[in-house]
């Protein structure tokens, strides 16, 4: 990174600027000298030109891109996926593949996992042939999915005490993942997250919110307005159908209302009828269950969020799982949705 400063510096063309970084570079590099004989490799992750080793527990639509994306900074990458071919890319791309979660672990400084829920996370952990099993005293686990603040308790209770954990799901879709412009949610102790940012960082926009589970609790308050507001939308556009409205006129005014950023990025879809995903209709229906375990378990009283997760829940019965979540404004609006 040092390194790369320089080089601007010296395109600028500007010998007293290049000369000063020149005296900065050569005084960092004496500094990390000494302090390299005490810390560990795992302290020097904030430099994200650091080599660490890391095991990627799943390689779906959103973790292949991001566990690329890890490859290509020069981390040395293992990597798992419940159905192989999946991960076959990232072998191609220098990943080591492995056959089960606990051999991708073995030797690991960082254990990460990105699942598709709850059940799916705990069986990579503790199942037969799972992490536990082969994790290395003082490695790093950081769940990146989606699963609630009480999965992650209950995968916290799982996990030795030598190892520390973090929480840290994301935002964003395929396209973020694979800019490394993903915004993530982390929970877990400051030390824990200031030891592990630069990983991070490769991946998008970083964010500490708290302690273990708080970022798996602001990912659901996140996917709450998320379901709520989609689920809002296909009512607004019945009502507009029941009461005759042309429906560009009606797009056209919600774009100027509240909700206009959600209409803007939905309005393709919303006119042609055809939901290619960028969200799945089945992960929201899993999220908006979580919202509503989350809310029952502190006793808060929820009117919408039960009705948006009906209309999602109608949605998947009706075999629109794999589209985009935008999907549930055509069965509120009794419309057929297509790929």
């Amino acid at each position: 990174m040092i390194q790369r400063i320089y080089q601007a510096a010296r395109s600028v063309a500007q010998p007293h600027w290049t000369q000063a970084l020149t005296s900065l570079i050569t005084l960092r590099r004496a500094t990390c000298s000494l302090r390299g004989r005490t810390r560990s490799r795992a302290q020097s992750a904030l430099d994200t030109d650091f080599m660490v080793r890391i095991a990627w527990l799943g390689t779906g639509n959103m973790g292949l891109p991001m566990a690329r994306r890890l490859l290509e900074s020069g981390h040395d990458v293992a990597v798992w996926n419940r159905t192989p071919g999946r991960a076959e890319p990232l072998a191609a791309a220098g990943a080591r593949l492995a056959s089960t979660p606990a051999k991708a672990t073995s030797g690991a400084e960082l254990v990460v996992t990105m699942l598709a829920d709850p059940d799916a996370v705990m069986e990579c952990l503790s199942g037969p042939d799972g992490v536990i099993h082969s994790l290395d005293a003082g490695a790093t686990y950081v769940d990146m999915s989606t699963i609630g603040p009480s999965a992650v308790r209950a995968i916290r209770a799982k996990l030795p005490s030598s190892n520390p954990m973090l929480d840290a799901p994301v935002l964003g879709s395929v396209p973020q993942a694979a800019a490394g412009e993903l915004k993530i949610f982390a929970g877990g102790a400051s030390g824990d997250y200031e030891r592990w940012e630069g990983v991070l960082q490769v991946l998008g926009t970083p964010l500490r919110v708290g302690e273990l589970g708080s970022g798996a609790a602001m990912k659901v308050v996140v996917n709450t307005a998320l379901v709520d507001l989609m689920a809002t939308l296909g009512e607004v556009l019945a009502v507009a159908d029941g009461l005759g409205l042309p429906e560009k006129a009606v797009l056209d005014v919600l774009e100027g209302s509240p909700i206009g950023v959600t209409v803007a990025s939905k309005r393709a879809h919303l006119e042609s009828g055809h939901y290619p995903a960028r969200f799945r209709l089945a992960l929201a229906a899993k999220d908006a269950r979580l919202a509503l375990r989350a809310a029952g378990e502190h006793r808060v009283g929820l009117r919408l969020t039960p009705d948006a997760a009906a209309w999602l829940d109608d949605a998947l019965a009706a075999g629109f799982g794999d589209l985009d979540y935008s999907a549930v404004v055509a069965m509120v609006r009794r419309r057929p949705a297509l790929a």
